[in-house]
């Protein structure tokens, strides 16, 4: 687990390399989509935090236009593409207006460590830690950057939905995708797992410290005992290696248990 890649971030804790034992586990094959949640949601009733809150954060450039008006005016000050969207939620994406048609089998986006945690319980299961996660998305291979190998782009293939062009400006969309993507779009790694890279952040269980790895210990690691932000792993179709390349399987980034944006989602594990 963890890497020492001369490229990755400092500040994330990514490493020291360092072996990791782990009690067997199920993990999804793919990232909990929008059918899925639609159930959930119509079988709970469950109202998310973004619907909650009355708003979420929506990547500029998929803004339809005519909806302009419905930005809040405010945006991450060290991320201005991130914009606040009144009445983005999960089953409308881009706000008032936008739906989930085509996009049943993408995963769902705009829910929270809290409504992850939420779906994991009402389906009996959990989410992952992320030693788990990694373990998952490593398929086997050992110090790996991708889950398929070191090559993100093996015989010129992609292999994952991630960011081409110039961030944050202008995505070229060559892998066939410029926001998220089916969930079984591109090939699984080892053990058969789908969209372990790219296409959507996912959740873990785990609260996030640059000293998780030296907190932990060996055995079934579940991260420090509290904090302020949980982990997140896997990168999304906004990973970019000009400004980031956390598509990587050892990269790791973090956010508040109730925030939501329009490239976060998870699996969930037994």
């Amino acid at each position: 687990m963890g890497t020492d890649y001369e490229f990755g971030f400092p500040d994330d804790g990514e490493g020291p390399v360092h072996a990791v034992n782990l009690k067997p586990f199920a993990i999804d094959k793919f990232p909990v989509t929008n059918r899925w949640f639609r159930e959930f949601v119509k079988a709970t009733g469950y109202c998310t935090e973004a619907e909650r809150f009355g708003w979420s954060f929506v990547f500029w450039a998929h803004i339809p236009t005519s909806k302009r008006a419905t930005f809040v005016g405010e945006t991450v000050s060290a991320a201005p593409w991130w914009c606040k969207i009144r009445g983005a939620t999960w089953d409308a994406p881009e706000g008032p207006g936008s739906n989930l048609k085509g996009r049943e089998e993408h995963p769902v986006v705009h829910v929270s460590w809290n409504d992850a945690m939420t779906f994991a319980r009402w389906s009996g299961r959990r989410l992952p830690t992320e030693a788990e996660w990694e373990f998952a998305a490593r398929g086997g291979l050992v110090q790996k950057l991708y889950p398929w190998g070191d090559k993100l782009r093996p015989n010129g293939q992609h292999r994952c939905n991630i960011w081409q062009g110039d961030f944050p400006h202008r995505d070229t969309a060559e892998d066939g995708y410029a926001g998220t993507c089916p969930v079984d779009a591109f090939p699984p790694n080892n053990y058969g797992l789908y969209s372990m890279t790219g296409n959507t952040w996912e959740w873990c269980a785990d609260w996030f410290s640059p000293e998780s790895h030296r907190l932990s210990g060996a055995d079934n690691p579940t991260g420090p005992a509290t904090g302020q932000a949980r982990v997140l792993k896997g990168g999304s179709f906004l990973c970019h290696k000009s400004y980031c390349n956390r598509y990587r399987v050892a990269a790791r980034t973090s956010n508040t248990p109730d925030s939501t944006t329009s490239h976060m989602s998870f699996r969930c594990v037994l």
